[in-house]
């Protein structure tokens, strides 16, 4: 199933990056460009650094110009991110567009790669809670918890794949059909942004 192998590609990547665990390193992608893998890796390593990036930024004593040069970084990874899931949604709505729709077909509330970001988050949060139940600094009480969050973090794992399976699923049978929208983000453009347009 389509969401298995995404999974893996996301443990994958996260599993590379944590070799060095280093904002900073630099970024190689094992997938050729013309497959769905790539787009696959390069999303989860996006979200990945950026994960990574939200911690650094909550440091208390952080200096303020350090904060503002990773808020900066954070932004531009947001733009980055939202920039790879409508390449992967392109990619679904060209492998479908050939797809005889039925008259009684619907649209998804949400599209098949925001269900696949949803995912590649999943999957760092279900590696970060397992480093925290492999603690062993960590109280009793912690460990405890944190196995009971793991748990829950796993069943939506089950849950999401199930629909990202069946979305495609439908998709595919011409049950659903799709739309890409582009997300149109404001505050990123001079134009659009009258902060920015001000400074021109």
């Amino acid at each position: 199933m389509f969401s298995s192998s995404a999974f893996k590609i996301f443990e994958e990547s996260i599993n590379k990056y944590h070799i060095l665990d280093d904002v900073s390193q630099p970024f190689s992608n094992p997938y050729d460009k013309d497959k769905i893998e790539h787009l696959l890796y390069r999303k989860n390593w996006i979200d990945t650094v950026q994960w990574h990036y939200e911690d650094i930024i909550r440091d208390p004593n952080i200096e303020p110009s350090a904060a503002l040069v990773l808020k900066r970084k954070i932004d531009a990874s947001n733009q980055d991110r939202t920039d790879l899931v409508e390449y992967i949604d392109s990619y679904f709505f060209k492998k479908y567009e050939s797809v005889q729709i039925q008259n009684s077909a619907t649209i998804n509330t949400e599209s098949p790669a925001w269900a696949i970001d949803r995912l590649s988050i999943l999957a760092l949060k279900i590696y970060h809670m397992q480093e925290e139940v492999n603690r062993t600094d960590a109280s009793d009480e912690h460990l405890e918890k944190c196995k009971t969050k793991l748990q829950v973090l796993l069943e939506q794992r089950k849950d999401l794949s199930t629909a990202i399976d069946q979305l495609l699923g439908d998709i595919e049978a011409g049950k659903k059909y799709m739309k890409v929208y582009k997300q149109m983000k404001m505050y990123n453009d001079d134009e659009l942004n009258p902060v920015l347009r001000g400074q021109k």
